[in-house]
């Protein structure tokens, strides 16, 4: 199955807002019902390919090619929500003028050479979902999207080293059912886990919500397979080594801007026989994140660690099966444990003391069940969101534990007067869902009215949201990625000097510069 075009995921599961919620956003932040509807597939017109039928002609006697009006749009931009509202509203002058998809290494080559050759961009395609201008070329006469959906295999899987090779357009429901059934699993749930790929995790330095437990994707990647316009590049043949600087790390997180994946090497985990997620009541964001920090540094550390703040507490994102739930105030914070049934006893029962004498009242699995239950539903309630008049977006950081307050503050201050000076007051939510001995991630979402130019409007807001995460200490991205979105602010935190590196490593694999222009390199 495609993803829905306009939206998020399958669209069977899309769901209308319960009136009361839509009412509440009328009263509170002013979201007018829209002037019309989105537009349909079969309405919306794709310019005509820019590509030569000689170009045409050389992609296709090396890969399957389509030019089709539906393949292009679904392969226009990602989803975020300026994306989103962007192709509902038909605009699709940056679609690509063909979709390529290779079904093996070789092919992948093939097709590289060929846009070398005719200086045609390539966009490295697997599951869509990018949410930072990952997927939109900048500066291009015209380009192809290189579908890898062809390359959804198991490779193979080394029971004694626990390790599995896997092809970049396996998506991750897919790989997680394989590995499953050999007894297995990666343990690596993002939001996007549904519809997301295995190369797009390892080209965008994925994390998933059971981060704690399993680690990052990054962290479970032990190999890779690249396909270049050089040629091909190998990395990883150990688990650990002192062999020079770690060339893994130059395609982890690259976006496809050095090569084009071909195969991730990961480690696997035996899948848990106990699951066990509770949640947690903490008077404040502030003694919330003092306890989150205790069992980060000291442990016992559970496999899904995560605190609302008390906005996203009363409106129920904190619990996505049950958004509009009415809260008894506070923060939640949910725990989830992994493992065999007595890891689980034992790290539930000493988690269990550090939070309790950190202030938190224990719930019970209610509130931890809810989340586990819908914990892929908010892309789902973005669309219903967008489909009311309403503008939702996500954006997300890092910082140490010591600049969490600073950053937090400097965050919601730049959405909220930035938004409100355009007229369109926002409500302004955030949790810390992945943690680190060091530090922690902050994840905030945006709910404001969408006002008569909402992708004009939402610009500012970004880029001041932007700017206060570098001047407050945090990383631009922990999980999101650069794409074209981040890329000015991405320089600002690795420096000029950083800069030259990453385009000396460009120019040495992409020398043509086909490889998605203007992502990520500065």
């Amino acid at each position: 199955m495609d993803m829905l075009w306009s939206g998020w995921g399958d669209p069977d599961r899309a769901t209308p807002l319960p009136e009361p919620v839509v009412g509440l956003l009328r009263d509170v932040l002013g979201v007018k019902p829209l002037d019309a509807p989105p537009m349909e597939l079969d309405d919306i017109v794709v310019p005509a390919s820019r590509l030569p039928e000689e170009v045409l002609g050389a992609l296709g006697s090396v890969a399957e090619v389509r030019t089709d009006a539906e393949g292009r749009i679904r392969h226009t931009r990602g989803k975020s929500t300026p994306d989103l509202l962007r192709i509902r509203a038909g605009e699709t002058g940056d679609a690509p003028d063909a979709v390529v998809l290779p079904a093996t290494h070789e092919e992948v080559l093939a097709v590289l050479r060929v846009c070398a050759a005719h200086r045609v961009a390539v966009v490295p395609f697997g599951g869509g979902t990018s949410v930072v201008g990952g997927l939109a070329p900048q500066g291009v006469s015209a380009f192809v999207a290189l579908d890898l959906r062809r390359l959804d295999a198991v490779i193979g899987i080394d029971e004694i080293s626990r390790t599995a090779t896997l092809q970049p357009g396996l998506r991750a429901p897919r790989a997680e059912a394989l590995l499953n059934e050999a007894g297995y699993t990666l343990g690596h749930f993002p939001q996007s886990f549904e519809w997301a790929t295995i190369g797009g995790f390892a080209a965008a330095r994925s994390s998933g919500q059971a981060s704690a437990g399993y680690g990052r994707f990054d962290e479970m990647v032990l190999g890779l397979t690249v396909a270049t316009p050089q040629g091909t590049l190998e990395t990883g043949r150990a688990p650990r080594s002192a062999a020079g600087p770690d060339l893994r790390q130059l395609v982890l997180g690259s976006e496809g801007a050095f090569g084009v994946i071909t195969s991730v090497t990961v480690r696997v985990q035996p899948v848990p026989a106990v699951k066990v997620y509770e949640g947690w009541r903490f008077p404040s964001f502030e003694t919330g994140s003092a306890a989150l920090r205790r069992l980060a540094q000291d442990g016992p550390l559970p496999t899904v660690l995560r605190l609302s703040d008390e906005t996203e507490t009363a409106i129920g994102l904190a619990k996505p099966a049950e958004i509009g739930a009415s809260s008894s105030g506070g923060c939640l914070a949910i725990a989830g444990f992994e493992g065999t049934q007595s890891q689980v006893a034992g790290r539930r029962a000493r988690a269990a003391e550090v939070l309790a004498a950190a202030g938190g009242e224990c719930l019970g699995t209610e509130p931890g069940d809810a989340w586990a239950h819908g914990r892929f539903n908010a892309p789902y309630l973005r669309d219903a969101l967008l489909d009311v008049g309403a503008f939702a977006e996500t954006l997300e950081t890092a910082v140490f534990w010591s600049g969490i307050p600073a950053l937090y503050d400097a965050v919601r201050t730049a959405l909220t007067a930035t938004l409100t000076e355009s007229g369109t007051p926002p409500l302004v939510m955030c949790h810390i869902s992945h943690v680190y001995p060091a530090g922690a991630s902050l994840y905030f979402t945006v709910v404001a009215a969408q006002g008569e130019d909402p992708v004009g409007h939402w610009a500012p807001a970004k880029r001041a949201a932007n700017d206060a995460i570098i001047a407050a200490g945090g990383t631009i991205s922990h999980h999101h990625g650069v794409g074209t979105d981040h890329r000015e602010w991405y320089a600002e935190e690795i420096g000029p000097l950083g800069v030259e590196v990453l385009r000396a490593v460009k120019a040495r694999l992409d020398p043509a510069g086909i490889l998605n222009p203007g992502v990520l390199i500065p």
